[in-house]
């Protein structure tokens, strides 16, 4: 049994983690961090005032740095409006064209971040500098530190706009959209392969006199505090079942969890306090989620408003790009928690979330089928054996859907080859179809 101090030093550990990733990628956070260092950099100027000789200090005078100081407050206070409100208006731009689920990784966008927390630093720093100037807080040492330090914001300014004008160029653009939850997507999908059950071992039977554990709070699993649970197995000498993984929908009637044990009031609190719970899924641990987010995208582009095939065939080869991820060879890591049970991700439920609303929307497009046939030819041919049943019973069901909105037999026969080339280990070449 682990000793209580280090199970509880675990815990409190995973659970600062989270909660400082979650902190660190608001967009206020930088914001407020550049605000803080402006401020700590103005007010110590005075603390290294003797740095430079006596004959540098009377070069800098206090009307030569404050006239600076103005400019540059007013400058930066109008570049962080607009920025602020090109930001905005790329958001807007990504929700219609792409889909609402997508802004997060713009809003968690480090670039922008950066750039909105350099001129927002920068104004601050302007501002606090000409206060302290105004009431006679700098010597003739600490002003030339002060213009010394403005020089350098100066330039910290220049560098940023220059890269921030060439990302405007991008920012809220489909491309740029889709690259993002790509990325996002093939993170979470990777780091997920190499750890199938989150460090944990995989659920193969629950015991039947486990006790189940509920929660009041309905909304997504965000996050699973992995390594609190385990330490709370671990002094408890039991077991944790997870039912619910990040991206379930949690409600007050599936258990979240069973336990082995008959949990205390204290352990049933600290146990539903590492599920994270949301109204709205995140990336970080649910990679299901970015292949549904990508699968939306093409859904919207199939839309008769729309009405752009394009875009749907893109997706789709990205979508094919992200799935190859689970059929690389990686060393899996170990079992770090081995008091706590997690499901697997199933091959299916990927495949499911990935294609059947793409398959939905184009089923009378030949060019979007086609391009979805090969995407299955592709899938079926990798060595995974769930990879290639999969790839043969989605594609059935697309040939399925197009037999009913395609009116050419002509269109219907180049779809039904393309699906025989997909079922070649097991489907009738013909008909396309898993065989009875």
């Amino acid at each position: 049994m682990v000793a209580p101090e280090r199970a509880e030093e675990r815990r409190l550990n995973s659970r600062l983690q989270w909660v400082i990733s979650q902190f660190t990628r608001r967009l206020w956070f930088r914001a407020a961090l550049y605000g803080v260092v402006a401020l700590a950099t103005a007010l110590l100027a005075t603390l290294t005032a003797d740095v430079f000789p006596s004959d540098m200090q009377s070069l800098v005078r206090a009307d030569a740095i404050e006239d600076i100081l103005k400019i540059l407050a007013s400058s930066m206070l109008a570049v962080a409006t607009f920025s602020l409100g090109t930001m905005v208006s790329a958001f807007s731009a990504a929700a219609s064209i792409a889909t609402p689920r997508a802004t997060k990784l713009l809003i968690e966008d480090p670039i922008s971040q950066n750039a909105l927390a350099t001129f927002i630093g920068a104004f601050i720093f302007s501002l606090i500098g000409i206060v302290a100037l105004s009431a006679g807080f700098y010597g003739p040492g600490g002003r030339v530190v002060l213009f010394v330090v403005t020089i350098t914001v100066i330039a910290i300014i220049i560098v940023t706009f220059f890269r921030w004008i060439d990302y405007l160029s991008n920012l809220g653009r489909l491309g740029e959209v889709l690259g993002k939850v790509e990325r996002a997507t093939s993170e979470a999908l990777r780091l997920r392969r190499q750890s199938p059950c989150l460090g944990c071992s995989p659920v193969q039977d629950v015991p039947e006199d486990a006790v189940p554990l509920t929660c009041d709070e309905i909304g997504y699993v965000q996050h699973i505090d992995i390594a609190a649970l385990d330490a709370i197995a671990e002094s408890a000498d039991g077991q944790v079942y997870v039912g619910r993984t990040p991206g379930s929908f949690a409600d007050s009637l599936r258990p979240l969890a069973w336990l082995s044990w008959e949990p205390s009031d204290a352990q049933r609190e600290d146990i539903l306090t590492a599920f994270a719970v949301d109204s709205e899924r995140s990336f970080d641990q649910d990679p299901r989620f970015g292949l549904i987010v990508l699968s939306e995208i093409a859904s919207r582009a199939l839309s008769p408003g729309i009405n752009d095939p394009g875009t749907a065939i893109e997706v789709i080869g990205r979508i094919v790009k992200v799935l190859t991820i689970w059929t690389e060879s990686v060393e899996e890591d170990d079992v770090r928690f081995p008091n706590v049970f997690v499901p697997e991700i199933s091959v299916a439920d990927l495949f499911d979330d990935a294609f059947t609303p793409i398959a939905r929307e184009a089923a009378g497009l030949l060019e979007v089928g086609i391009r979805l046939q090969k995407a299955f030819k592709s899938l079926a041919m990798q060595p995974n054996e769930q990879f290639s049943e999969n790839a043969r019973r989605h594609a059935a069901l697309a040939i399925m859907r197009s037999d009913a909105a395609l009116t050419l037999d002509e269109e219907k026969r180049v779809l039904r080859e393309l699906a025989g080339e997909v079922g070649a280990r097991g489907a009738d070449r013909r008909t396309g179809l898993p065989p009875r």
